[in-house]
């Protein structure tokens, strides 16, 4: 109270004679008061609008939802890993990314479309699965189109992934990178594969794709197709008699249980991809569309050469669980190459003239 009565005291002692300058002291406290409520107000202002900070960062973030059938503890899944840091790196934390492995969002031609629409912003599959909307991309994985792997890089990362890159931006998506499944072989329950004849009748599990459907009735086999989540249950129950992938996903995926033979084939290469909804991407600023545009090329020659590493340790492997492997002749090869071959020109004639240009380019 003491205080209070001072403070009191003290302003009514400022002019006890003139009440005029009382008044005009009075007038000078009210305006200092606004000019420092409005120099508060503009610096409150600024501060908000400041890019840097951990509130305006975190209201700048965008979730990018990045879908795959590929399991957990894979190659696949470790360069998605890298590419995920690579780009929560560059962006500065304002792109989020969220991985769906195992087809934990549904299986690889429901993928594609959900990408294509916008509700899952990122697929990372195969070109066959990509080819279901863009029919160019199905003429990559037509059989004995490549004979090693050296000579599927060259021809990937040289003029064909322009005319890949723009066929995706035709029908929604936008290339981001290339992966690796590889070169894909046929597994068998109980008749072993030696010649082009011995497909002859059998059902085998096909992609849902339409050059995969096409190599085997080249071959006289009855292909079904069915999605990677429904295979092993197809193959234990008798739907199918075998299936073609490479030693990796058989493994990665457990299909290998219910095969007896496997014959190393390679007749057909298979890449992964990455790409992004369009849509979407076209929302985003053009510093962030630059990050997911230009992704190191470590990213990809990484993911290439962790696959390929583990392909012959895996082919013993198989061999060691009791499965018969079968490494063709150079003149086995050659017998099956020329039933398989046709349907290169075939599917790019499907695919109209950009599917003959991408195959010129991968020639």
């Amino acid at each position: 109270m003491s205080s209070l009565n001072s403070e009191r005291a003290g302003t009514s002692l400022v002019h006890p004679r003139n009440p005029r300058a009382h008044l005009r002291g009075s007038m000078t406290r009210s305006r200092l008061l606004l000019s420092l409520t409005f120099v508060s107000g503009l610096l409150c202002a600024l501060v908000l609008t400041l890019p840097s900070g951990e509130p305006a960062a975190a209201q700048e973030q965008i979730r990018m939802r990045l879908a795959t059938v590929a399991p957990e503890g894979t190659p696949w899944e470790k360069q998605l890993r890298s590419l995920k840091r690579h780009i929560e790196s560059e962006s500065g934390g304002r792109i989020r990314v969220q991985s769906f492995m195992g087809g934990s969002l549904g299986g690889e031609k429901a993928l594609v479309r959900r990408t294509a629409q916008g509700s899952v912003q990122a697929f990372a599959g195969s070109t066959a699965a990509l080819g279901t909307l863009v029919r160019e991309l199905n003429v990559i994985e037509a059989p004995y189109l490549f004979d090693n792997a050296q000579q599927a890089d060259r021809a990937l990362d040289g003029d064909a992934r322009e005319i890949v890159a723009g066929a995706l931006q035709r029908r929604g998506f936008v290339f981001g990178l290339w992966a690796e499944n590889g070169f894909r072989s046929w597994f068998t329950k109980e008749r072993p594969i030696r010649s082009p004849g011995d497909l002859q009748g059998l059902r085998m599990r096909s992609q849902e794709s339409e050059v995969h459907l096409a190599t085997y009735r080249a071959f006289g086999a009855s292909p079904q197709a069915i999605d990677v989540t429904n295979v092993l249950t197809s193959l234990q129950t008798g739907v199918v008699d075998g299936f073609d992938n490479t030693p990796l996903f058989a493994f990665a995926t457990s299909w290998y249980q219910a095969a007896r033979h496997l014959n190393l084939s390679e007749h057909s290469y298979q890449p992964g991809i990455v790409v992004y909804s369009k849509s979407w991407f076209d929302d985003l600023p053009a510093d962030l569309q630059a990050v997911l545009t230009s992704i190191p090329a470590e990213i990809t020659t990484d993911g290439r050469t962790q696959v390929r590493r583990m392909d012959p340790i895996l082919v013993r492997n198989l061999e060691r669980y009791g499965i018969t492997v079968h490494r063709p002749s150079a003149s086995e090869r050659a017998a099956f190459a020329k039933v398989g071959r046709p349907v290169q020109d075939a599917t790019a004639r499907r695919a109209g003239a950009q599917g003959r240009a991408l195959l010129k380019a991968l020639r």
